[in-house]
């Protein structure tokens, strides 16, 4: 039942985002090797707090295969609703191991690549290859944890979040189930070459269908954006999850919530977001 939990921190922080996947699957061996499968609802995709123009709600499958060793492999495939012209609007894979640097010390390193159609309407769409190195330390208290993302494509980014999380078993309903909710708070800094690359695909696109570019300013504006705050490291957002889950020894039932709060150096107009998701897990 903990690698399940632990599991849930792969499809996190409100949405499912792939190069933004964070894969602390287990940081320590597994007893055998695990193969587990999830479906997922989410209002809107979220990456790193920040969101596009326009709402795109999707459903995901994804898988992730553990072995023993902490070596894993993932998988996720994602539809938007709003989008009837393909089954699929994006899918990604990706590898990683994690391991035990000290008593406590838990470290994860992996990389994922994405594949996106022409014209996606996703953010992070320039970005289709990330490598990613994760360390959180296993506190009785808290479990405070440190992740470091490099983000590159047709354009090149770094992303560095610093969390903070509580696990609270709330209550049973029979002896083989548990209630739990983990409240977190993170934040993130980053540059946000990949919102030029976005901006110019998605002017692109909605001059091919007629339509204007809503709530992105200016030219002059837009201009100014891309020669400085997306060139720059900075503060990007603000993040609040509280996941409620539902705990059973093979599978989990979770519904989350994110609230996140945009710093002023970011490029999108919109200062505050929220995401809602549900999610099943299940475990063989």
């Amino acid at each position: 039942m903990k690698s399940l939990i632990l599991f849930l921190t792969l499809f996190s922080a409100g949405t499912v985002c792939f190069a933004q996947t964070d894969s602390s699957t287990a940081a320590t061996s597994n007893a055998k090797n695990t193969l587990t499968l999830a479906a997922i609802y989410a209002n809107d995709a979220s990456y790193y707090g920040q969101k596009a123009a326009e709402p795109i709600p999707y459903v995901a499958a994804a898988a992730v295969y553990q072995l023993k060793s902490g070596l894993y492999f993932t998988g996720q495939s994602y539809k938007l609703l709003n989008d009837n012209t393909s089954s699929v609007s994006a899918a990604a894979l990706g590898a990683g191991i994690n391991f035990k640097m000290g008593k406590k010390l838990e470290t994860d390193l992996s990389y994922s690549h994405s594949f996106y159609p022409s014209y996606s309407p996703f953010l992070q769409a320039a970005n289709a290859d990330n490598a990613s190195l994760a360390f959180s330390l296993d506190s009785m208290v808290i479990k405070p944890k440190l992740t470091f993302d490099y983000a590159f494509g047709k354009t090149n980014d770094a992303f560095a979040t610093a969390a903070i999380s509580k696990s609270i078993n709330l209550f049973s309903i029979t002896p083989k189930d548990i209630i739990t909710i983990e409240p977190a708070v993170s934040i993130v800094g980053g540059t946000q070459h990949f919102y030029q690359t976005y901006i110019t695909q998605k002017k692109l696109h909605d001059s091919l269908l007629g339509m204007p570019l809503p709530g992105l300013g200016n030219s002059s504006t837009s201009s100014h954006t891309d020669s400085t705050t997306t060139t720059d490291f900075n503060v990007l957002s603000y993040n609040f999850t509280i996941p409620l889950a539902y705990n059973r020894s093979h599978y989990l039932i979770q519904a989350e919530y994110q609230l996140s709060l945009l710093s002023n150096h970011v490029a999108a107009n919109k200062q505050i977001n929220s995401f809602l998701t549900f999610s099943f897990y299940y475990q063989f």
